[in-house]
């Protein structure tokens, strides 16, 4: 049987002007921007002068990921059109996809088959343009630091000791170490430098985690962008950066409204990264999602060891949002994967290989349920090669935990395959809320190395940190400066609950290698660097960009 591809689906909708969604998201004309027909900016004002209460939050997270694929956008997308067509009023708050995996291996983040938000193509690529605001502000403050050098230096900045970098939304490893201001004085000062992928740029923090523009003026200009020879840090304050940061920065603020394929209401708005990230959707378009829907479901990214614990340690303790239900998203696939069996081979019935990559998906429950307090439900999403006797394990594994584990077929069927979802959602939201339970994996009051260890335990199962000698002097200057009390953004990789990407399944007894931390102090938090991790991506053998056309319409190929 052949399958349409996610473009051709998405190209077949017909969709809704965006007016139509915004009146179903009970958005007033007045609030509502138009970016062509059917995408809008939405005026944040609507936050404070909507009379509506905030709805319910669940919060969709996933399993260690493989390259099977485990399909938590397009679960999230799903569920926000199960709950719609079993009567609830619902929105979609998520994050816009970087151009960097688009254009790479991983692809876009609008979803996958029949589970999907459109314009597909317009939110893969340049969407409303947010990214590129985001860089021209992460690059203004770079060229303003180098700039204040050049002329003078009257703020003392040792160019040995700057951490703010360039950047660029493209995986291009070559920008990784770079060295500038070469040919002569006039051409600037020469210093090794480097860039960042946009997503990874604390702009992008900060931006996501701004509740007003006053606010995100306040944390433009917190940004440390480097110390002085005598090592004191120096801000973007300090730089006469912040006004012209924010006036590049003042359209990208309001949320996108979009719509899913069966029109839902979907707030696209933000996108950084989970592993070298917080990778959490913004927290204005959180809130504003919340008020414009009864439930409102977002994705954190990657597992919940990554995406699920920013979200709740940074995004939910600094903006006061509570979920209601979590859902984990698991696949038999990735979970074959975990057990050892290559993806070839991912096919034939194996309950063997089950048995040993359940732990995965069993840990990440556990830390749901007993680290955070929270009701979950586990969402197997559903391939034509998963057995009976493989659902009817991990069904019965997760009963063991007292969770439920409700089938999604939502890639193949869209919101109908998603409806059994919805209402063990519901049910979790009646019956279980977590409003009253929620509580954080560690304390603000701990000292930067209690907090890592904290993350090490409680989320990832391993023995705890380990501090190179670089990083410990680190922690030691970043609690004389004040910045100890912070929360903590672990950089890790993806795949694995350690800071090794072999180790696979639910490892133990394993300690993760901290080699440098960083404050955020525009976003408001530290960065730990952890094992081989970058924060700027390189491009694969064979690119998905090599499959990408456009025809003489105007009509986008190969993307997905």
């Amino acid at each position: 049987m052949a399958y349409l591809s996610d473009i051709e689906i998405a190209q077949q909708c017909e969709m809704k002007p965006i007016q139509e969604i915004a009146r179903k998201a009970h958005v007033a004309e007045k609030y509502v921007e138009p970016y062509g027909r059917y995408k809008a900016k939405i005026d944040p004002a609507l936050i404070a002068e909507t009379d509506r209460q905030p709805g319910r939050l669940i919060l969709v997270t996933a399993m260690t990921p493989t390259p099977a694929g485990e399909g938590k956008t397009t679960t999230t997308i799903g569920l926000a059109d199960g709950l719609a067509r079993i009567g609830k009023d619902v929105t979609v708050a998520l994050r816009e996809p970087s151009l960097g995996p688009v254009f790479g291996i991983k692809g876009g983040a609008a979803g996958g088959g029949y589970a999907q938000v459109v314009p597909m193509e317009d939110i893969n690529l340049h969407f409303t343009g947010d990214f590129h605001a985001i860089g021209a502000a992460n690059n203004l403050l770079a060229a303003l630091l180098d700039n204040h050098i050049q002329q003078g230096n009257a703020l003392g900045i040792d160019p040995k000791k700057i951490t703010w970098k360039r950047c660029v939304d493209m995986n291009d490893r070559q920008l990784r170490f770079v060295v500038d201001g070469l040919g002569g004085r006039v051409n600037g000062t020469p210093r090794e430098d480097g860039f960042d992928i946009t997503v990874a740029s604390e702009i992008m923090a900060v931006f996501c985690l701004a509740s007003s523009i006053t606010d995100l003026k306040e944390r433009l200009g917190r940004i440390v962008v480097g110390y002085t020879y005598d090592d004191r840090p120096v801000t973007a304050g300090d730089l006469k950066a912040t006004g012209a940061m924010a006036a590049l920065l003042k359209d990208a603020l309001k949320p996108n409204l979009v719509q899913t394929l069966e029109g839902t209401p979907a707030f696209v708005h933000g996108g950084p990264f989970a592993n070298i990230a917080h990778g959490c959707n913004s927290v204005m378009a959180t809130r504003m999602a919340m008020r414009m829907g009864d439930y409102t479901v977002t994705e954190a990214g990657f597992g919940a060891d990554l995406g699920a614990e920013k979200f709740l340690d940074i995004k939910c303790r600094m903006a006061g949002l509570t979920p209601d239900a979590v859902v984990v998203v698991g696949t038999v696939r990735a979970l074959k994967m975990h057990g050892g069996v290559d993806k070839k081979n991912l096919a034939p019935e194996n309950l063997e290989a089950l048995e040993k990559g359940v732990p995965n998906l069993l840990r990440h429950v556990r830390n749901i349920r007993e680290v955070y307090h929270l009701p979950c439900v586990v969402a197997i999403n559903r391939f034509p090669t998963d057995t009976d006797a493989e659902i009817d394990f991990i069904i019965a594994k997760c009963r063991e935990l007292g969770v439920n584990t409700v089938l999604s077929t939502v890639w193949a069927e869209g919101g109908k395959g998603g409806e059994a979802l919805a209402r063990e959602v519901v049910r979790l939201c009646e019956e279980e809320s977590g409003k009253e339970t929620f509580t954080f994996s560690y304390d603000l009051e701990d000292t930067i190395e209690e907090k890592l260890n904290a993350i090490a335990r409680r989320i990832y199962g391993g023995r705890g940190v380990m501090l190179t000698p670089a990083a410990k002097k680190q922690a030691e200057r970043l609690t004389e400066l004040g910045y100890g009390k912070m929360p903590i953004c672990v950089a890790k990789t993806q795949y694995s609950f350690s800071d090794d990407a072999s180790l696979l399944g639910a490892p133990e007894d394993f300690t993760v290698t901290v080699r440098n931390l960083k404050v955020s102090a525009g976003a408001g938090f530290i960065v730990a660097l952890t094992g081989e991790i970058m924060t700027m991506p390189g491009l694969p053998k064979s690119p998905a960009a090599e499959r990408i056309d456009v025809d003489e319409n105007g009509k986008i190929t190969g993307l997905f």
